[in-house]
């Protein structure tokens, strides 16, 4: 009942504003940017309000509105939203602030506020609202930049100043909904991304975000939209400690690791970008919704600086720029002057510029091309000049040699404020991205034409499907187990150990000439996770008198090291092959965020590498694959300077082992540390190992 409640939010046929002279004007903005449906204005205290009748309460409205916009102090807003609820309403945006932003008693009162709207969707507290462009419903308190479309991008933002911003931005993005999330009480991103999923006119997704409050169903939303071929753009916040900080204390959410959502993002498909700029062009690239099947580019410009950053540019971003073929180049020199670079990027100079015939001649020979996709740089001077309808007629006769070519396509300027809003209209009517700023734009036309391959090798590879395990927060320290343990709990798993023995100092010569030389000895207490430093590892013992030389030395070692600790326990391993490589297998685990497998450079290098990749739980082989080859230290495993490549798929197996261990203990698992992993072209074999486990709240 409440995604059908929030299909009605986004959908609404009629609309109530419940508070003063703001709401009065939300409401009439409503009016003026389109909305025919019945609206209402809540006031107890007032007739009417700028020149809008007023209803004196909820229970005075004649029906439950689809859509309302609250705008009380927050005590009030509870009583409002349970009045709204028992009146079957459909979704109410709740403005006030004072909930879970502020602490323990926000978030008690957050908590009535829930209880209150049962089954009808709510949105905030703590948000500036929702803007509907598909149906000019402004549920907003103030004044906002933007008009109905046909279609367009949906924008979620943790921030109601970014999104006021964004609609009064020049850069002519056409938004279908905009909604600030605000504390995501009851509907955050997850929800709003699933149920705009469903609306075809909603050709991209842009998230603006502090953190997420509910992975799973972020990650099965992403999926839905990588399914459906609906690009998701991300701007994610929180990446430094302070802005960690700032994002809870704003809307209570927890930013997480950055590697996490990068983690996230990869595996989903998602779009990260750096900051607004490279948002909003992203977007622009993927808004019409008729996505470049690949990297090819067929490039125009009319000077050959433009060529050159178009070059500089495609390259930095992945792009490719196909050569020309003999016969396009013959038909290009009959149109353009001797001095014009015939290349792609074609440089067609101002030679026949305001000429229609020969700039459709030229068109038509450079997107004779089986490149993916064309651009076009285009800078519009100043309108006193009165140049612009040269420009206007080139921009005609693109796009309709575009259509002519059946090719998806672009317009650049090579300065952002040099691509007027009158052209960025015209070309988005037409389906054609109207970027601004040539570097800005091929960075973002680069990260659009890339996800659809992206996409394809994520559905086939089918890890996108897997929803992140997010178990319950454990608390206190936990139990740490020592490395026998540790090993014994890997061990079902089908983790590669050494040959071992537990045994005790007095009985370590028997166990050993059970084992065979040339052997490990190592102390074994789980007060002692880390016994090199302690003199409680001793390597490549190849004979009886080699141990019992070790044997003493480590007691009187652990005696100066760990006075406390009893050395009763030793295990002895045989020593492993010389390594061709040695990794570090971790899991690490974020409240609120999930497990993830840790993977990277093992041994003495972790801390001075630091090379690893993370990756999401549960996982498959192919991402474990993927991730191990883009380590930087990669090249030690795939065979460097004539040495041999590891055996990959031992390697792959015996990394799956941790990750399905740390899966089946996933309620209870704290830390878990496989390092070093040690490979070579034989196999792979696990030498030590740490688990901590914890208990649940």
């Amino acid at each position: 009942m409440n995604r059908e409640n929030l299909k009605r939010l986004l959908a609404p046929k009629h609309l109530a504003f419940i508070g003063g002279r703001s709401m009065a004007r939300a409401l009439k903005r409503c009016a003026e940017g389109g909305f025919t449906g019945q609206m209402w204005l809540v006031n107890p205290q007032h007739a009417e309000l700028e020149g809008v009748p007023c209803v004196a309460s909820v229970t005075d409205l004649p029906c439950g509105p689809d859509a309302v916009f609250i705008a009380t102090n927050r005590e009030l807003t509870l009583s409002v939203v349970a009045e709204l609820a028992a009146k079957a309403s459909g979704g109410a945006i709740c403005y006030a602030s004072g909930f879970a932003e502020t602490g323990e008693e926000g978030q008690a009162l957050q908590r009535q506020l829930l209880a209150a709207a049962g089954e009808m969707a709510l949105l905030g507290p703590n948000c500036y609202g929702l803007l509907d462009y598909l149906h000019g419903a402004a549920l907003w308190p103030v004044a906002h930049g933007g008009h109905l479309v046909d279609k367009g991008v949906a924008v979620l933002t943790q921030s109601g100043n970014f999104a006021y911003n964004l609609s009064m931005s020049d850069r002519s993005l056409p938004v279908a909904y905009m909604a600030s999330v605000g504390n995501q009480a009851q509907l955050g991103v997850a929800e709003l991304m699933d149920v705009l999923l469903d609306e075809p006119r909603v050709t991209a997704i842009g998230l603006h975000l502090e953190g997420l409050k509910n992975v799973p169903g972020f990650a099965r939303a992403a999926y839905k939209a990588l399914q459906k071929g609906v690009p998701v753009i991300a701007l994610k916040t929180g990446v430094s400690a302070i802005g960690a900080e700032l994002a809870l204390s704003h809307t209570s959410s927890l930013a997480g690791s950055d590697a996490l959502y990068d983690s996230l993002f990869e595996r989903l498909g998602v779009i990260r970008v750096s900051g607004p700029v490279s948002f909003v062009e992203t977007l622009k690239a993927a808004a019409c919704g008729n996505l470049p099947a690949g990297p090819s580019l067929a490039a125009l410009a009319c000077s050959g600086g433009d060529a050159g950053l178009i070059a500089d540019y495609a390259e930095r971003n992945g792009l490719t720029l196909p050569k020309l073929d003999g016969a396009q180049r013959d038909e290009l020199a009959l149109v353009l002057p001797d001095y014009a670079n015939i290349a792609n990027p074609l440089d067609f100079t101002t030679a026949i510029w305001g000429d229609g015939p020969a700039l459709e001649k030229m068109l038509d020979s450079a997107l004779r091309t089986p490149a993916d996709a064309a651009l076009l740089v285009l800078d519009y001077p100043g309108e006193e000049t009165g140049e612009r309808p040269q420009c206007d007629l080139l921009l005609e006769l693109y796009c309709a040699a575009l259509k002519r070519h059946g090719k998806e396509g672009f317009i650049a300027s090579a300065f952002p404020e040099l691509l007027p809003a009158h052209a960025r209209e015209q070309l988005h009517a037409q389906g054609v991205a109207a970027l601004q700023g040539v570097e800005d734009g091929l960075a973002a036309w680069g990260r659009i034409a890339h996800y659809r391959q992206r996409r394809d090798a994520l559905l086939a590879r089918g890890e996108a499907a897997l929803v992140p395990i997010c178990p319950q927060p454990l608390e206190g320290q936990g139990r740490l187990l020592d490395e026998w343990q540790s090993k014994q709990a890997l061990k079902p798993f089908g983790v590669p150990l050494p040959k071992a023995v537990l045994s005790t100092p007095g009985q370590a010569r028997e166990a050993a000439a059970d084992l065979g030389f040339p052997l490990v000895l190592k102390a074994v207490s789980a007060e002692l996770p880390h016994k090199t430093e302690a003199g409680g590892v001793a390597l490549n013992l190849r004979n009886e008198a080699a141990l019992e030389a070790a044997l003493l030395d480590m007691r009187e070692s652990l005696a100066r090291h760990a006075p406390q600790l009893a050395f009763d326990q030793v295990l002895l391993e045989r020593m492993a092959s010389p390594p061709l490589a040695e990794l570090i297998v971790g899991i690490k685990r974020e409240e609120g965020f999930g497990l993830a497998l840790v993977i990277g450079a093992g041994g003495i290098l972790v801390e001075l590498l630091r090379d690893s990749r993370s990756l999401l739980l549960p996982t498959t082989d192919a991402a474990i694959r993927e991730a191990l080859l883009s380590l930087r230290s990669a090249p030690l495993l795939s065979g460097f300077r004539g040495r041999p490549a590891v055996a990959m798929e031992a390697l792959v197996d015996a990394i799956r082992a941790v990750a399905d261990y740390a899966c089946e203990h996933a309620d209870q698992l704290l830390e878990l540390d496989v390092n070093p992993l040690l490979v070579n072209a034989e196999g792979a074999v696990a030498v030590d190992a740490l688990i901590r486990l914890g208990s649940a709240n």
